[in-house]
């Protein structure tokens, strides 16, 4: 009898050990499944956490970026206009330049300081014969005063240069009549006069035909006047 109560009790033993060792190897591997489902999802989480922080760092770099770019394409407009505005001024500058160096030139030729060359027109005036029944003999020679009415319809009309005998003139020269004879920068000349121009033919030669003009004054004074267009005309520097 007591043995059969003695096996009984070793087998209740054995298999509460048994559920013992179950229950532990079942929680065992509830606790490790339960950890690895943690760690899968923290890993999880850290892993999109890691995407969305990379993923505005790149927006923010990208919206840096944009404005970046703005900023040059605001700065290059600048650089544009600063550059638009240095060439007309540069533009305005030169054409200047290019008009006072004009002006320089045709003050030089003004003052004979250049030689010149180029068409014109050659006026001579001379003498008339003597009339004895004339009461004075000087209503039959050149004056200064003709002279000066040549020389000043040929500057209105644009003569770039002029000589009066192959005397170069300049914007200070004199003209003084000593009877037969016209002195010019203190260089005397006798008649006949030969005054050439350079400058366009077209204009020089009509300017002194016009009616009641220099031609017709000096013809009127008993002077003897030749008008010849020149396709080419020299004239030395002083």
């Amino acid at each position: 009898m007591k043995k059969l109560q003695n096996k009984q009790t070793r087998s209740l033993v054995n298999k509460r050990i048994i559920f013992s060792l179950v229950c532990l190897v079942l929680g065992f591997i509830l606790a490790y499944s339960y950890s690895l489902s943690s760690s899968k999802k923290l890993s999880g989480v850290s892993d999109s956490s890691k995407y969305f922080e990379k993923e505005e760092s790149y927006r923010e770099d990208l919206i840096h970026q944009k404005e970046r770019n703005k900023e040059l394409e605001n700065e290059l407009v600048t650089r544009q206009l600063e550059v638009r505005e240095i060439e007309k001024s540069l533009s305005g500058s030169e054409e200047q330049y290019e008009s006072l160096v004009g002006e320089a030139e045709d003050l030089r030729l003004l003052m004979g300081m250049l030689p010149a060359t180029g068409e014109g027109v050659k006026v001579q005036l001379q003498d008339a014969e003597y009339n004895p029944a004339s009461v004075n003999p000087n209503d039959y020679i050149v004056h200064e005063s003709h002279v000066f009415q040549v020389l000043n319809e040929l500057k209105i009309s644009g003569a770039e240069a002029i000589t009066i005998n192959g005397q170069r003139l300049h914007a200070n020269s004199y003209i003084k009549c000593n009877g037969p004879v016209i002195t010019v920068d203190g260089q005397q000349f006798p008649a006949p006069f030969i005054i050439e121009a350079i400058g366009d033919p077209s204009v020089l030669v009509p300017s002194l035909q016009l009616t009641g003009g220099v031609l017709d004054q000096l013809v009127n004074d008993n002077i003897v006047v030749t008008i010849e267009k020149k396709s080419k005309v020299q004239m030395p520097a002083l």
